[in-house]
C-alpha cells in the first residue's frame, strides 16, 4: 500500500495516539522500531498518519508501550481497521477537506454535545438558514460552492435524524436565537425547526436567556463529540482557515468542565421550549 499524500483528520488522530503512547512509555522512534523489528523510518510514517497500520502491529506496539487500556487499544484497533467510505467522499475535491473530516467525526461519534452564542448549531438548521450563513462569507463564494456546503450541511443532520441517531445536547444563548439570519419567515421556520426536533427523545436543547445573572461564558462555543472511550473525543471550533480540531487529554477535560458549568447555567428542556415558543410567537 502506497503512502498517504493528505490522510485524514481520523487517520492524523490515530497517528497522534500511537505517538502519545510511545512517548508515554518513554521510547523513541528508533526504539520502537528496533521492537517491532520494522525501520524507524516505518514508525515516522505510521505516527504522522501517512501509512496504515495492521491491527497485529498495533497491538504489538501497545504491548511494547505497556498500555494496558485494553477498552483504548480496541478502540484504536476499531479506527485502523476501520475502510468505510461514507456519503462524505462524494464531496471531495470538491469541498475542503475539514468539511469531510467532520462529517466522518460525526459518523463515529457516540454523542454530539453543541455550545452555541451568535448561531443556530449547524445540525439543527433549516436549509434556508444554512444558505444564508454561506452566502454572507467574504469573499463570497460562487452559488454552485455555497449550495454544496448547504448540501453537505443538510446531510450531516443525519446522525440525529436517522432511525439510529445518537445522543445530541445544544445549548444556545439567546441571542442565537434572535438574530435573524434570515427574513422574519426564515427566522420563525428556523425556530420551530429547533422545536420539533428538540422534543425527540435523543435530543436535549437548552437556552441561556439574556437576563441571567453571572453569565460569562458567551465565548465558550464548542462542537464536542464523544468516541466509545473518552480519550478519542474530539472538540471542534472555528479557527480563521477552517475547523481546528482539538483532542490533547487537558484541553478535553477542561471544555467538558466548561459544557458542565454552561449546561448548569441554562433552563431546563421544558422552560427552553416554552422560551423558543414565545420567541417564535413575537415574529
Amino acid at each position: 500500500m502506497g503512502l498517504r499524500r493528505e490522510p485524514t483528520a481520523r487517520q492524523v488522530r490515530l497517528a497522534v495516539e500511537l505517538r502519545r503512547l510511545r512517548e508515554a512509555a518513554g521510547l523513541t522512534g528508533r526504539e520502537a522500531a528496533a521492537l517491532l523489528g520494522v525501520s524507524s523510518t516505518q514508525i515516522n510514517q505510521i505516527e504522522y498518519g501517512h501509512s496504515g497500520v495492521s491491527e497485529k502491529r498495533l497491538r504489538s506496539l501497545a504491548a511494547h508501550y505497556s498500555c494496558s487500556d485494553e477498552e483504548l487499544v480496541d478502540a484504536l484497533v476499531a479506527m485502523a481497521t476501520d475502510r468505510t467510505r461514507g456519503w462524505w467522499e462524494e464531496y471531495r475535491g470538491l469541498l475542503p477537506a475539514s468539511f469531510l473530516d467532520i462529517a466522518e467525526l460525526e459518523h463515529h461519534a457516540t454523542y454530539r454535545r453543541d455550545v452555541e452564542s451568535l448561531n443556530i448549531p449547524g445540525l439543527l438548521q433549516t436549509e434556508e438558514y444554512a444558505h444564508a450563513v454561506f452566502a454572507y462569507r467574504v469573499p463570497e463564494l460562487p452559488q454552485a460552492d455555497t449550495e454544496l456546503r448547504v448540501q453537505h450541511r443538510m446531510r450531516r443532520r443525519s446522525i440525529i435524524e436517522d432511525p439510529a441517531p445518537i445522543p445530541y445536547e445544544a445549548v444556545i444563548h439567546e441571542a442565537a436565537l434572535r438574530i435573524r439570519v434570515g427574513d422574519r419567515a426564515a427566522a420563525r421556520a428556523q425556530l420551530t425547526r429547533v422545536l420539533e426536533i428538540s422534543e425527540a427523545d435523543h435530543v436535549t436543547v437548552r437556552v441561556i436567556p439574556f437576563d441571567l445573572d453571572d453569565f460569562a461564558g458567551a465565548w465558550s462555543t464548542m462542537m464536542y463529540a464523544g468516541d466509545s472511550v473518552p480519550q478519542l473525543d474530539t472538540v471542534v471550533r472555528d479557527a480563521p482557515h477552517g475547523a481546528a480540531f482539538v483532542d490533547s487529554e487537558a484541553q478535553l477535560g477542561s471544555f467538558r468542565t466548561l459544557f458542565r458549568k454552561v449546561e448548569a447555567a441554562s433552563l431546563g428542556p421544558e422552560r427552553s421550549r416554552d422560551f423558543i415558543h414565545q420567541l417564535a410567537k413575537e415574529l
